[in-house]
């Protein structure tokens, strides 16, 4: 069976190929019945050249083109139809594949949950400074009001001593009265007493 397909040329990592019949169990480096064009992939745009003739002679003989060079027909309008997927992964391939894409996922999800907790701890912090920022109003309006209470009982304080003042000075001119009359009464009591005492004695010397 005939298969049109890629024959890797060119130099380590700058690889160029050309477009060959050959054998499909055959190597690809092993000798090809035709080359059919050259594709160079390494050149912005790639650059291919194709024997458009040759390669619809062949087909129609009953040559199979790989995928890659399907997708290249395709892709230059020699052959209609869509693309094939021409790269083929191993098991091993796929499994490392596989791994590092739940690696990824891990830390996607990693990432976001940390994401979730800054932003929860942010709305904490948030929370915390506003209820401190009321507790401060709240105390300086406190401290604000007692001093007016404070004042007003100043001057309650000062209002009252005023009125006891008041009060108690007419009471201490009527204790001074009520001595000065008590006085003279006392005053007259002992002169009486004197005078007994003396007419006692006059009446005893004679």
């Amino acid at each position: 069976m005939l298969a049109i397909r890629l024959q890797r040329r060119g130099k380590k990592k700058q690889p160029v190929y050309r477009v060959i019949v050959s054998e499909k169990h055959k190597d690809t480096q092993a000798g090809s019945l035709e080359i059919l064009g050259h594709y160079n992939p390494l050149v912005k745009p790639s650059k291919i050249v194709l024997k458009v003739d040759r390669i619809k002679y062949w087909i129609s003989v009953g040559a199979q083109p790989s995928n890659t060079v399907f997708n290249l027909l395709v892709k230059e309008g020699v052959i209609k139809g869509d693309k094939k997927k021409s790269v083929t992964i191993t098991n091993k391939r796929q499994g490392k594949i596989d791994a590092s894409n739940t690696e990824k996922i891990k830390k996607e999800a990693d990432a976001k949950a940390k994401a979730l907790e800054e932003k929860e701890a942010k709305k904490i912090a948030a929370e915390t400074e506003k209820a401190e920022a009321k507790k401060v109003e709240a105390e300086k309006a406190k401290t604000e009001e007692t001093p007016k209470e404070e004042e007003i009982k100043t001057e309650e304080i000062e209002k009252t001593p005023a009125v006891e003042d008041k009060a108690e000075t007419p009471k201490t001119e009527e204790v001074i009265k009520e001595e000065k009359v008590e006085t003279p009464e006392e005053d007259v009591k002992t002169e009486g007493v004197k005078t007994e005492t003396v007419d006692k004695e006059v009446e005893k010397s004679k």
